[in-house]
């Protein structure tokens, strides 16, 4: 080692350590300023002192990457900013998730939506975004019997004033009180082409549900009380509605036959497939959802995502990521 490592020693250590602007350095040391630049620059390159940014973005993109890799995913987004509650997870991922979709829909397409407060998130953040052809289906019924209100109408609007589209609405109760009277109902021939344009969509904008005493899904009037306590035992969480098991499976057929709006396996044709979550409350949910292969597109928080990959024995690589630290993550889009 010689003086003038000694000196690059004694230069970074005031300036990175003791937070010494160069000027200091340079008075404390008795040397001009732009030796001291030089002194740092020696200093960094002999490596005395390394610098390393942890960026939340470049963590976001590394999840994007690890969670598409695990899912076999085309896209992952990770809403990344400070989230105090599932509340402000839902506004993230509906930011991010709108977003997206505007990045999805083009001319002449077919969307479909579902509801709920995710979906409503989403809705709110959608900017106008005009579009020539583009129609918009309800995939689900949306009248509540109970004061708590699913907005399908609101959200239905909103994405029609973001892309200038014309809807399709299905304004049904998604749950039917028996058998007879959902199949009478899908019988209709309004109805039916209306369920005949949602199996047939181009992007499907959808959220998944866990199931919980205070899901929304279980509190719209439409379950008897020994049915939710079934849903509560047996369902890990829905899509559109369609209840399913850890497993994968319908979690009741009897519930599942009474349902109006797309089927699972439906939904699971359909070419893109933008599922957005938030909270990690949705875990379990989501992570079955995404082993159903339920989703071509996924926008999860941070936390979310960090939570499904410790559900799969999986934890985020530490360090530099050479992955784009933006929104888009593992996205690409063609023109």
């Amino acid at each position: 080692m010689d003086r003038r490592d000694e000196a690059a020693i004694e230069a970074v250590k005031a300036y990175y350590q003791q937070d010494l602007s160069q000027a200091e350095v340079a008075a404390r040391m008795g040397i001009s300023r732009p030796t001291v630049a030089k002194l740092l620059a020696h200093g960094r390159a002999r490596g005395f002192v390394t610098v390393e940014i942890h960026d939340p973005r470049e963590e976001a993109s590394e999840l994007a990457l690890r969670l598409q890799e695990r899912f076999a995913l085309a896209c992952v987004r990770v809403a990344h900013g400070c989230v105090a509650d599932e509340a402000e997870a839902i506004s993230q991922v509906g930011r991010v998730g709108a977003e997206l979709v505007a990045r999805l829909v083009r001319d002449d397409m077919s969307v479909g939506i579902s509801w709920g407060r995710t979906m409503s998130a989403v809705a709110s953040h959608l900017a106008r975004s005009p579009r020539q052809g583009v129609r918009v289906v309800q995939l689900k019924g949306g009248t509540s019997f109970s004061d708590r209100a699913t907005h399908d109408f609101e959200i239905m609007r909103a994405f029609c004033d973001a892309f200038g589209a014309e809807p399709s609405y299905l304004p049904l109760p998604v749950i039917f009180e028996d058998t007879a009277t959902a199949s009478i109902v899908r019988a209709d021939r309004g109805i039916e082409r209306i369920l005949r344009e949602g199996r047939g969509v181009d992007i499907a904008v959808f959220t998944v549900g866990a199931v919980k005493k205070e899901s929304l899904s279980l509190n719209l009037g439409q379950l008897e009380p020994g049915e939710v306590d079934a849903l509560l035992r047996d369902a890990v969480g829905d899509a559109c509605s369609r209840f399913y098991t850890r497993a994968g499976t319908v979690a009741l057929a009897a519930i599942d036959e009474r349902t109006v709006g797309i089927r699972l396996e439906e939904l699971r044709s359909r070419p893109v497939r933008v599922l957005v979550a938030g909270g990690r409350t949705k875990t379990a949910a989501l992570e079955t959802a995404l082993h159903m292969g339920l989703a071509t597109h996924l926008v999860v928080d941070h936390d979310l995502a960090l939570a499904l990959l410790d559900r799969q024995g999986e934890a985020p690589r530490r360090g530099r990521s050479t992955t784009p630290s933006t929104d888009e993550n593992t996205c690409q889009f063609s023109r």
